[in-house]
């Protein structure tokens, strides 16, 4: 059997997306720039996904700016709010953000710029009394991640944003994770700025967005010809918009269906896993991510750490990760885990499945009985009622 449970990592284009794809690049492959009729049908093409994005999120079509993936859209968000100022500010996150947040952020520290980095708590979660006990009379941003990659948890972002905004300093945040999963709406919540992703709702990688609020101006990180209303410059990669837009108008389509759907096998997952010695959940068990499950081994062996079950899951055909993607291919123990006050040990075997829209309830109880005997083969001392 071939399983993926890495959804959180990636997803696999769907094949309404690579058809859309597929169209463009032999019918519509102009420069959307151009006044030719080339260049027009190329224009309409990711105009039609500008508004297809923006309606995933209940927003307005000239607020969604393209880029080239989540970590640009963040870095846009950080950095375009951050070159307005000539003189260094403060801006706030939390200590579990992604590292298209926390690397940015650790750039304008080294230009000046006072940073706050917001604890959490043992699931994961921002405090709200925190963020406003913070918040200075020289905070211009808060960027706090909304659905966190690598333990699953949910941050209170409506509590977070109308904090930030009585303040009167702008919100921003990254919703890669919650975009096409959970429901958003900008119309309700006083978020500045939000950052997607394509390719965690089965469209191409390559494709990302920025939601900006009307009336909110940005510096852009890059010189050129000034598409996207001046706002990214570089000619807009068509084939990839226009797989993105039909993944998040299909997302928005299924979300009520699939949506319950992944909550019941992530909660089967856990229950199924619920008596396994050594395996101990991380993040919030309620507020959290629907599609996401995540642990940490607690074995005192130094040598059995999550990059070795990741690995003995593959072989018997099943992938897994050990945490977010970015941080996988790393020997140190993830920061998130850390800050959230596992230990070192604890924090080298994290393991995280996340499922998606083929995954089946048979998928599920053959990958936890094929875990269960690998983490059986591996401690031979572990006894649970069904290893």
């Amino acid at each position: 059997m071939q399983i993926y449970l890495d959804y959180s990592a990636t997803t696999p284009p769907r094949p309404e997306a690579i058809a859309a794809m597929q169209a463009v690049l032999t019918q519509y492959w102009g420069n959307p720039s151009s006044l030719h009729e080339w260049g027009g049908r190329a224009a309409t093409v990711v105009e039609q996904a500008r508004m297809q994005v923006a309606s995933l999120i209940h927003a307005s079509a000239e607020s969604i700016v393209f880029t080239s993936g989540g970590t640009e859209a963040d870095n846009l968000a950080i950095m375009g709010v951050a070159r307005q100022y000539s003189q260094p500010q403060h801006i706030i996150i939390s200590q579990v953000e992604h590292p298209a947040i926390a690397e940015p952020v650790k750039l304008l520290e080294q230009w000046g710029w006072q940073v706050t980095r917001l604890p959490v708590d043992a699931q994961g979660r921002v405090s709200p009394l925190e963020l406003k006990a913070a918040l200075r009379s020289n905070t211009v941003l808060v960027s706090i991640i909304y659905g966190q990659s690598e333990v699953g948890t949910l941050q209170p972002i409506g509590s977070l944003s109308t904090i930030t905004h009585i303040h009167g300093a702008l919100f921003h945040t990254d919703a890669v994770q919650v975009a096409g999963r959970l429901p958003i709406n900008v119309q309700h919540l006083p978020i500045d700025l939000l950052s997607v992703s394509s390719h965690k709702i089965y469209g191409p990688q390559g494709a990302g967005a920025l939601y900006i609020r009307p009336g909110i101006e940005l510096v852009p990180l890059l010189g050129g010809g000034g598409q996207e209303s001046r706002r990214r410059s570089g000619t807009e990669a068509v084939p990839m918009i226009a797989g993105f837009g039909v993944a998040a108008e299909l997302a928005a389509q299924e979300m009520n269906i699939e949506t319950p759907r992944l909550i019941q096998l992530r909660d089967r997952l856990f229950n199924l896993l619920s008596d396994t010695p050594y395996l101990i959940p991380t993040g919030d068990p309620t507020s959290r991510l629907p599609h996401h499950v995540s642990f940490c081994l607690t074995h005192t062996d130094k040598n059995i750490t999550g990059k070795t079950i990741v690995r003995q899951l593959n072989l018997a055909g099943i992938a897994i990760s050990s945490g977010s993607a970015c941080h996988s291919g790393k020997l140190s123990p993830s920061p998130i885990l850390s800050a959230m006050g596992y230990t070192h040990q604890q924090a080298l075997g994290a393991l995280r499945l996340t499922l998606g829209r083929d995954v089946t309830t048979a998928d599920v109880d053959w990958t936890v009985m094929v875990l269960k005997q690998i983490l059986h083969r591996l401690m031979p001392e572990l006894t649970c009622a069904s290893c």
